[in-house]
């Protein structure tokens, strides 16, 4: 298990947990990421990443992604 910040671009990503506070951890379920849920990481600049999740692009900051494992 690792957080999405370490996945390359174009690899597609099994969620296994999210976490952070419950705030933070609604909103990314809000945007698609729930465990089990497919993701792929479409770029990556200065840690930021643009992701492919639930057939929609998503632009989530570094912060996130570490909260991110699959």
């Amino acid at each position: 298990m690792m957080p999405l910040t370490l996945v390359d671009p174009g690899e597609e990503n099994i969620i296994l947990k999210v976490g952070g506070k419950p705030e933070v951890k609604k909103h990314l379920e809000n945007l698609g990421f729930v465990a089990g849920g497919r993701v792929t990481v479409l770029s990556a600049n200065d840690g930021n990443l643009i992701v492919n999740v639930k057939e929609a692009r998503v632009a989530i900051s570094k912060e996130m992604a570490q909260k991110i494992m699959v």
